[in-house]
């Protein structure tokens, strides 16, 4: 997807927080804008109260970095920036730097329709501190939002046990790029199409719809609407059968698919769109079955989502695909995921990586500090645990594990006897793209095959297990030592 295309700019250089430029112009005052230092991009808890999530939006951040550069219009705007002093606030030399600086920073990353839970780099940046610096907000906003939506799908789909599930959210989306980068989430969530017809020919995905209560409210009664959005479309009808009267909206929609099906066309099926949907689509079922038309499926709305979904289920509800639009596109239970964007280590002049960690009141925020990879380990081809370790350390034999929450829980992983592999892959080098294109089919594809290798019990919404993962324990201890250097130094 072409991300500078999708918002109409040719420049995302700006799409950043004031303070990373001023931070980056406090780099090159003191001649530390090229120091190397390691960033990484990682969330403190899985959404929705759930017991995992799904790595989204890589392809649109590599589309970001690929472009990042300063256009001379960028420069004009921070040239007209002024202090409280009335003078430019940036030094004509600095946005000369700006003008002329290429991104040359390495990036990790853990592949798009991953399952990934809390406290794993999902991106690794290592660069210039500077560069690193500037590129952090957008990050954070691609990644966030798409990760989130992606696990919202998987979550909706889940419920939906293998039956279709069509995105409808556009007109509550938020904002223009919101619905697309919303629906190609999605997309990577399980869906199976989009309303949205400009992200369907972007994404290559297919674009779905019914039609709206307004087609029936514009002709005299509802049967001869039906009757001519057959004959429009006849090989792609479904009736919304809920403007007037539902069961009378259901014997209309029989009379004009029995009409169709006459003149050799074959009516795919009726909408639900509000109402008792358990009753309803059972209702239907039984009449359309009665007329012979037990071909035809029952598509649901209404703001639904996956305890929705789950619930008429359980009524034995005669649904056979659903649409689902705010619920899905807004995230509606939560608004966001929360991602964050920590130094972790620094390179000092001779060449040797000083580790950095964040301390907070709240254990949650204090970050995990080095240069980190994540190592997943499977049994029996089962997902067993994720443990995050500092790529410079040799990792053999049995390793142990620290939940950073709670170094009670401890587990001993034997590399002998699990099978393993590290999630995060190089993505882009010295500031070349090294990463190969995925198909969206492909990656709606590693979302499923990842969710069959995790256990059921942390796949479900109420209370889920929750899935091994912690901290190698030389770099646990090294994460100890220093939140008690730094908390001496402040008692000092």
């Amino acid at each position: 997807m072409n991300y500078s295309k999708t918002i109409n700019t040719a420049s995302l250089a700006l799409l950043t927080d004031f303070y990373e430029i001023t931070m980056a112009y406090g780099f090159w005052k003191h001649n530390m804008h090229e120091q190397n230092a390691v960033f990484n991009l990682f969330f403190r808890s899985n959404p929705f109260d759930g017991g995992f999530t799904i790595a989204a939006g890589l392809e649109t951040a590599i589309d970001y970095l690929n472009s990042f550069h300063f256009s001379e219009a960028d420069i004009d705007y921070l040239r007209s920036l002024k202090g409280n002093d009335s003078k430019p606030l940036f030094d004509e030399k600095f946005l000369a730097y700006l003008t002329s600086m290429e991104f040359d920073c390495d990036v990790e990353a853990i592949r798009e329709g991953t399952v990934v839970f809390p406290n794993e780099p999902l991106i690794r940046v290592k660069g210039p501190i500077l560069q690193c610096q500037l590129i952090e907000s957008a990050l954070l906003n691609i990644i966030n939002f798409q990760t989130l939506i992606a696990t919202k799908s998987a979550r909706i789909n889940l419920a939906a046990n293998g039956e279709s599930v069509m995105e409808f959210g556009l007109r509550r989306a938020q904002g223009i790029d919101g619905s697309i980068s919303a629906t190609r989430a999605a997309f990577i969530g399980g869906c199976s199409g989009t309303s949205n017809v400009l992200a369907a020919s972007q994404l290559g995905i297919p674009a779905l719809g019914t039609h709206a209560h307004s087609w029936v409210q514009a002709f005299e009664d509802e049967l001869a609407a039906f009757d001519a959005f057959a004959e429009a479309l006849p090989n792609n009808t479904i009736f919304l059968v809920d403007t007037y009267n539902t069961p009378k909206g259901i014997d209309h929609a029989i009379a004009a698919a029995k009409k169709a099906e006459a003149l050799g066309h074959r009516i795919n099926g009726i909408r639900l769109d509000s109402g008792d949907l358990a009753y309803l689509s059972q209702l239907a079922r039984k009449k359309l079955n009665e007329a012979g038309l037990s071909h035809m499926k029952i598509v649901a709305s209404n703001d639904l989502d996956e305890y929705l979904i789950s619930s008429l289920k359980q009524q034995e509800a005669a649904i056979d695909s659903w649409g689902i639009g705010t619920k899905l596109v807004t995230a509606f239970d939560q608004p966001a995921l929360g991602g964050v964007y920590k130094l972790a280590a620094i390179e000092a002049n001779n060449g040797i990586w000083l580790d950095r960690i964040k301390l907070s009141e709240q254990s949650i925020k204090v970050n995990i500090p080095g240069i980190q990879q994540v190592k997943r380990f499977y049994k029996e081809g089962i997902m067993a645990g994720d443990m995050i370790f500092d790529e410079r350390k040799d990792l053999s034999g049995s390793v142990k594990m620290i939940d950073p929450s709670d170094p009670t829980r401890t587990k001993i992983l034997d590399k002998s006897s699990l099978s393993c592999e590290n999630l995060l892959m190089p993505v882009i080098k010295n500031g070349k793209c090294v990463y190969q294109k995925e198909s969206i089919l492909k990656l709606q594809q590693r979302t499923s095959e990842q969710l069959n290798l995790l256990d059921k019990s942390i796949k479900r919404f109420v209370n889920p297990h929750i899935y091994p993962v912690g901290i190698e324990e030389t770099l646990y201890n090294r994460r100890l030592e220093l939140i008690v250097k730094y908390k001496q130094d402040k008692q000092r």
